[in-house]
Order: structure tokens, then C-alpha cells, then sequence
């Protein structure tokens, strides 16, 4: 078998890290640099994806199906195309043994690198859901991919900064507070709950050589690029049709009935953690709602529960890790979700 050289190793790094800094810097760095001074100035990012201006959101309906697919689908599609790019380049251009050896432990040190990693990224759950299923399949330990697929939604720089403008800056404080040992906390129970050597073949069998031409790497990426768009994509339109139609009933009227009972903390909190919205969608959601009257626990809940998992990102990542691992993370974003609401609550932040 031909032993892949150190020059086209270098070679095909080069050509990911260069697509993951040009894909970025087009579909989030740079539009999201403009908005924050939108937000600095207007403290507002926009309306809520959930519900626009009304108190609530339509009733079910194949029109509310279509019309949260369209709304969502046009503030996703382009960060959608660079995970699923991403995600296949991980597994055709990237040796194994450097993803290994970054991403590959079961200790703290590996759930820190995959944390940090994800910075950079701020993609939503569901786009970043391929990059970490290209991560597994080029041998990242469970804890450091959970770790990453969390961080670039909670602990993402920018909506970091746009909560901070259109919510106030205690609203950023409680994000970070719960945010980083959500991310760490929950990256390392990933990996004490799996063996070193759970490792899932998502996209790409180990059993097939590692490419040693760019040629060769170039047709393996199209391949799985592929592979990964007809595996992934039908059964998350799916899944985000049937919540678009049905978030009536998750996210009822909003007003000032909806205070800070158990109850509805609670509640937000598991809407939250199911529902799917496009990046940093969670401040003009909380936003509306806490002017509709909301409490701030409820509200609380939806900021630490919308962004980190999802129902179609979820699905997305079934075949990825055991379904114990994602109950786990999806349950421990709820509870971190009632924790913050009952800060919020006590605090008395709205």
C-alpha cells in the first residue's frame, strides 16, 4: 500500500484550512462583524424567526410548515453547504492520526481542544452537526466532538455580543456562567461515558487507504460530500417542517401569564432543547417575548436551551454517538436550562 507522503499531507491540510477560512470568513465572520454594530446601535438583531411581531405563533398548519422551512432554509443554507463541506473535508483531506491525535483522548485535555476549536465556527447545531460527524468518522473521541458541537452555539463570540447589546450584558454574563461548563461539562461526561475506542464510522469505512494524491483526495471528498447531503439532509427538512408546524404548541401565546412558575421554566426549557433555530435566532426570540411580558425565567431557559441541540440535529448525530450519550447531553441542556431560569427568576433579570 502506497505510504502517503509528508508534502501531500501538508498539501491537503492546506486546501482545508483555506476553505475553512475563506467558507468562515463569507458566511459568518464578516456578516456578523456588520451586525454587531446593528446591534450596538439599534439594540436589535431583527424579528423573531418563532413568531415575527404577533404573541404567538401561527396554529398548525402545512403554511406554518412551509413558512418556518423558508425562513429557516434562507438563514441557514449557505452555513449548511460549509458544515457538509467541512464535514466531508475532515474525512478526505485530514490523516486520521492527527485528528487522533488532537481530538482522539478520553481526558479533559481533548473535551478543552474540542471546545476551543469550536470558537472559530459559531455555526447553529445543525450545521455544525456534519463537521462533527466528519469528526467522528476520522476517529475524534466522543467527548472532544460533543464539546465542539456545543461550543459554536454557546459559547459563539458573536452572539455572545449581540445578546450583550439587544438583551444586556447580565443576559451575557448568565450565558457564559452555564455556557462553559455546559460545553465542558457535558464534553466530558460524553467521555467518561464511552470507552476510548467507541468510535463511530459515520461516512467513510476504516478499512479504505488514506488517500496520497490531491487528485485522489479531491474525488473521495465529492464522494462523501455526497454520502453525507443524501444521509443527512431529508430526514432534517423533514423534522424541521414538522416543527415549523407545530411550534404553536410548544411556544404558546406569550404574555405576562407565562411568568417565573416552575412550570413554565421548565416547559421553555424542553421547547428550547427541541426546537431549531439559525444562529444567535435566540436573542430576538427571548427579546419579543420579553417585551410581550414573559418572565425572565422562562426567558432564561430559551437562551441556554435553544441554541446548544435540536431535534433534527439530534437525528442528524444518531448514527455518530450511542443514543445514551445524546439523551444525556439533551436532557443536561434542559436541566441547565431550569438552572438558569431559576437564576434568572431569583435574580429577577428582565
Amino acid at each position: 500500500m502506497a505510504i502517503a507522503l509528508p508534502a501531500g499531507r501538508m498539501l491537503r491540510l492546506g486546501v482545508f484550512v483555506s476553505l475553512a477560512i475563506a467558507g468562515l470568513f463569507y458566511v459568518k465572520w464578516h456578516p456578523y462583524y456588520d451586525r454587531a454594530f446593528v446591534a450596538a446601535s439599534g439594540h436589535s438583531i431583527g424579528h423573531s424567526i418563532l413568531m415575527g411581531d404577533a404573541a404567538a405563533a401561527p396554529a398548525p398548519s402545512w403554511q406554518a410548515a412551509f413558512a418556518y422551512a423558508l425562513a429557516y432554509g434562507k438563514a441557514i443554507w449557505q452555513a449548511m453547504v460549509l458544515g457538509l463541506l467541512l464535514g466531508s473535508g475532515i474525512q478526505a483531506l485530514l490523516p486520521a492520526d492527527w485528528v487522533r491525535r488532537m481530538l482522539g483522548g478520553r481526558g479533559f485535555g481533548s473535551v478543552l481542544a474540542g471546545g476551543l476549536l469550536a470558537l472559530p465556527g459559531m455555526m447553529c447545531t445543525c450545521c455544525a452537526a456534519p463537521v462533527v460527524a466528519g469528526m467522528r468518522g476520522q476517529r475524534a473521541a466522543p467527548g472532544a466532538a460533543i464539546a465542539f458541537w456545543l461550543g459554536n452555539t454557546v459559547l459563539n463570540p458573536a452572539t455572545l455580543v449581540f445578546t450583550g447589546f439587544v438583551l444586556g450584558w447580565h443576559w451575557t454574563l448568565l450565558r457564559l456562567c452555564l455556557g462553559v461548563p455546559m460545553v465542558f461539562g457535558l464534553g466530558y461526561l460524553a467521555s467518561r461515558m464511552t470507552g476510548s475506542g467507541s468510535v463511530a464510522t459515520v461516512d467513510m469505512p476504516d478499512t479504505e487507504p488514506e488517500p496520497y494524491s490531491l487528485a485522489e483526495a479531491v474525488r473521495r471528498w465529492a464522494k462523501i460530500f455526497a454520502r453525507m447531503a443524501v444521509r443527512l439532509l431529508p430526514e432534517y427538512l423533514v423534522i424541521v417542517l414538522l416543527l415549523g408546524a407545530f411550534r404553536a404548541w410548544m411556544f404558546p401565546a406569550i404574555g405576562p401569564a407565562i411568568g417565573d412558575q416552575w412550570f413554565w421554566i421548565v416547559a421553555m426549557a424542553l421547547a428550547g432543547m427541541l426546537f431549531v433555530i439559525p444562529t444567535a435566532g435566540e436573542v430576538p426570540i427571548v427579546q419579543a417575548m420579553l417585551a410581550l411580558g414573559m418572565g425572565s425565567g422562562p426567558a432564561a431557559a430559551l437562551l441556554l436551551t435553544l441554541p446548544p441541540v435540536s431535534l433534527p440535529s439530534l437525528a442528524m448525530l444518531a448514527r455518530s454517538f450511542p443514543w445514551r450519550v445524546l439523551l444525556a447531553v439533551a436532557l443536561a441542556v434542559v436541566g441547565f436550562g431550569v438552572l438558569g431560569g431559576a437564576v434568572a427568576a431569583w435574580l429577577h433579570l428582565a
